[in-house]
């Protein structure tokens, strides 16, 4: 906009509000401009000794018509400016670029002046200018005018130090730093370091942002302590602000590695024990020493497993916790699995007591071997638990498969047939489980069976669904059948009077007709008003598709094949763990959707367990020996189905009536955790056998609630005292209850308020402590209060927890907790 153009913007808005309109040039440099304003019906008069005259004319003779009154040349003083009553209460116009800006603004403090001198470069842009005005208040300062300034150079509308700060940095992390060089350009560099300086205490005689991020992580490594109550106490409080916030968690890490890596700091805490750094999380290297600590002092059994469950605990609150979530939960399941096998007692008095053992003991040996297993494969950096890994895979193989094995065999080589009177057998599923659901024929029933679907995954399944609101699920057992493999495990699930091998073996007969394949299972469910079907296509129906298909069967078989899948498969089965955490996501789906279908009685089942070790198998877990018989029909590494088989006392071995099956092949397992050497690859993850990981077949019926039955822990706020004296509060607040499936973890926030201005920061909490023991769920907040809280000395302040309302961004007061504000003096600062 050229400067005419402009004059003319001003003037035309000064007469939106003013009939007269007095203009000074005491240079008489517009003059010869005057009649080039267009000002529509604007009477342009000048000044000329003539100012009785104009007075007449504006306030008698023409009392409406609207007057540009211009004066060129010096203004009388005082008294001697005739028009002087006039202007004080109309005000002037001046035209030198300065009060153009001034009033364009709408600024009215002392001071701004100066502050548009000094940075008439940023005026020239109308597109800040813009900007700029859509932030000011006509009470803004020069200090306010400078903060509102670098905003608009930064490309944001927040002008406190923190959010300038926060994007200073989050560039800095960054290649390019083309905002501050705005910044630097236009003068107000120096501005932002006085602030840096006088709200900080940054103090440099060459400042620059890298030395002001060496500078920030230095004194936050160091816990802000040179000046508690200064400017060190304000940058504490805003260096929580800039490594929590979304908007600046990721820049803020990137600096945190530069700085670890110029300064050496890893090389710094080399000496240090992992208890002393437990309470700093400033530089990742930190929580990669307490993890390579914690890895090490679990294999060399140095620390307990409550010291490891306390210090993964403490770690959850720091920044780079999430990028070693899985580091540190293979530690927490090592520690818990080496000490449960440090106390392991396998004995067995009978085949009956070691069903009944594993099912409720032994099963979380296996639990936790899968929980390190596939915490440790899906690490981004598993380097540190190498030596912790081999410790865990010696103790699970040698300590308690070998042993256990070994232990059970002993009652296997004792039972005369493959019965039990503590579990029912796999064979009588249908009849015990489905039968009296659809007796009546007014109730339906699901089954889902998710092959290899070992009894401990079911178990955790379990606790999963349990954590769903509605849900609940309860965990029983059934002796699976030999040989455990997924044909005669599938068979035996469906409705039949008998069931066996087909001469050649398989397929497996129910009642003399074929049971594998989808279609086969149909045709026998079909007795039963029931239908098969994969799970993959009940998962691609619509929520009315799977309420027409459940109303149109009395019983429903899902059938679900991942850990099977996977495992089975020499190229795959090293992810076989992977594959079960996928399966319990997928069954929870599963179940939600049928649920939604208004499915009321659903079974989880499998056909067979099955054995799985990580690192490659040492000879001594594969049989010298091979199979022998008049006929060999089926050799699998875990069974042989054959006729006339030899005694061998490297195998189990059992006629078709010993395992309640008809026809008469017999069936060869070797003892204990023995595979048969058999080419190829593929012997870690196997099933076919009579150990109890085989054997011990899970059922979960689940059931669905009317009402809503989880709840969000409950916190109590524990005042120590009511006043605040310092810049910082600290209030101890307590988990009333220990978190469970039905007892969900809190989120919270805490903060300080004034009536509605916020006067500290706002961390957040989370109470999700699982102990029983009460001194285990307290816990600390840290308040640090901001420059606001000193308008508000000697007031009552309310502290507050507030929790997220679902589903949205905002937050809703949870609990709250009075406090009088008594701070002798204050020194922080404003910007």
């Amino acid at each position: 906009m050229s400067e005419p153009a402009t004059i003319r913007a001003h003037l035309r808005r000064r007469f939106e509000t003013n009939r007269l309109v007095f203009w000074h040039d005491p240079d008489g440099e517009y003059a010869g401009e005057l009649d080039s304003l267009d000002l529509g019906d604007v009477r342009i008069v000048r000044v000329e000794n003539n100012e009785y005259g104009l007075k007449h004319r504006m306030l008698r003779a023409e009392p409406d018509r609207r007057f540009l009154v211009y004066r060129p040349g010096p203004v009388p003083a005082d008294i001697g400016n005739w028009l002087l009553d006039l202007e004080l209460m109309y005000g002037v116009f001046t035209a030198d670029r300065v009060s153009l800006v001034r009033q364009e603004l709408g600024l009215t403090a002392e001071g701004v002046d100066e502050v548009l001198r000094a940075h008439e470069r940023f005026f020239g842009s109308a597109k800040r200018v813009q900007a700029l005005r859509a932030l000011l208040g006509p009470a803004d300062d020069a200090r306010l005018l400078r903060a509102k300034m670098s905003a608009v150079l930064l490309g944001q509308r927040e002008h406190s130090l923190l959010e300038i700060t926060r994007t200073v940095l989050t560039e800095h992390a960054g290649e390019s730093r083309p905002r501050f060089e705005a910044l630097a350009d236009h003068g107000l560099d120096e501005f932002f370091w006085r602030g840096t300086a006088s709200i900080y205490g940054y103090s440099s005689s060459r400042p620059g942002v890298d030395d002001f991020v060496l500078w920030l992580f230095r004194e936050a490594d160091r816990g802000f302590r040179a000046d508690g109550a200064g400017g060190l106490h304000n940058i504490a409080r805003d260096f929580g602000s800039l490594r929590y916030d979304v908007r600046s968690r990721e820049a803020m890490k990137t600096l945190a590695r530069r700085v670890a890596a110029t300064t050496g700091y890893a090389e710094g805490i080399r000496d240090t024990g992992y208890r002393d750094l437990l309470g700093t999380d400033v530089f990742e290297e930190t929580e990669q020493r307490i993890v390579r600590d914690l890895a090490r002092g679990v294999d060399e059994r140095t620390v307990t497993a409550r010291e490891v469950t306390e210090a993964v605990r403490q770690r959850q609150s720091s920044v780079w916790f999430d990028g070693h979530r899985q580091l540190y939960a293979a530690i927490v399941s090592a520690s818990d699995l080496l000490t449960a096998i440090g106390g392991l007692d396998l004995s067995m008095r009978s085949f009956d007591e070691g069903l009944e053992r594993y099912r409720t003991e032994w099963f979380r040996i296996d639990q936790l071997y899968r929980r390190f297993i596939h915490a440790a494969r899906t690490a981004e950096s598993p380097v540190p638990l190498e030596g912790l890994r081999a410790r865990v895979e010696r103790h699970y193989t040698n300590k308690f498969l070998y042993e256990l094995g070994a232990a059970w065999q002993r009652q296997v080589d004792t039972a005369d047939r493959w019965r039990s009177a503590a579990l029912s057998p796999q064979t009588s599923f249908f009849a015990e489980h489905v039968q009296p659901v659809i007796r009546d024929g007014r109730r339906r029933a699901v089954v889902i069976v998710s092959d290899a679907l070992r009894y401990e995954i079911a178990d955790e399944l379990g606790s999963r669904i349990r954590q769903e609101d509605r849900f609940d699920a309860t965990l029983g057992a059934v002796l699976g059948v030999l040989p455990s493999y997924t044909q005669l495990g599938m068979a035996a699930l469906l409705p039949h009077t008998t069931i066996g091998h087909s001469p050649g073996g398989d397929p497996v007969l129910v009642d003399g007709m074929p049971s594998n394949g989808t279609a086969n299972r149909s045709r026998i469910l079909a007795a039963a008003g029931g239908r098969a079907i994969q799970a993959e296509a009940v998962l691609a129906l619509t929520r009315d598709e799977l309420r027409e298909l459940y109303q149109q069967h009395q019983v429903l078989y899902v059938f679900h094949d991942r850990i099977d899948a996977t495992g089975d498969k020499p190229a795959t089965e090293t992810r076989v763990f992977e594959a079960a955490e996928e399966t319990m996501r997928e069954l929870v789906d599963l179940v939600k959707r049928l649920a939604n279908a208004n499915a009321t009685n659903i079974l989880i089942t499998a056909d067979h367990g099955f054995l799985f070790q990580h690192t490659p198998l040492a000879d001594a877990f594969h049989l010298s020996t091979q199979p022998a018989g008049d006929e060999i029909r089926v050799v699998n590494r875990r069974y042989v189905l054959g006729r006339g088989l030899r005694e061998d006392p490297a195998f189990s071995t059992f006629t078709a009536d010993r395992l309640g099956l008809t026809g008469d092949l017999e069936v060869q397992v070797p003892k204990s955790v023995h595979r048969l050497r058999l080419p190829g690859a593929g012997s870690r993850f196997v099933h076919g056998g009579a150990t109890l990981q085989e054997v011990v077949v899970p059922v979960l019926t689940v059931g669905k609630k009317r009402r809503s039955d989880t709840e969000l822990v409950g916190v109590e706020v524990l005042p120590e005292t009511d006043k605040i004296t310092t810049g910082q509060l600290v209030v101890k607040l307590y988990q009333t209850r220990p978190v469970s499936e039905k007892v969900r973890p809190r989120q919270l926030r805490a903060c300080l308020y004034a009536g509605d201005v916020l006067i500290s920061d706002r961390p957040e909490l989370v109470f999700d402590q699982e102990s029983a023991d009460t001194r285990d769920r307290y816990q600390n907040v840290v308040l640090l209060l901001t420059q606001e809280a000193n308008d508000h000395n000697n007031r009552a302040v309310e502290f507050r927890l507030e929790e997220p309302i679902p589903n949205t961004s905002q937050w809703r007061p949870y609990a709250r907790a009075m406090y009088t504000l008594r701070r002798s003096f204050t020194s922080d600062f404003d910007f």
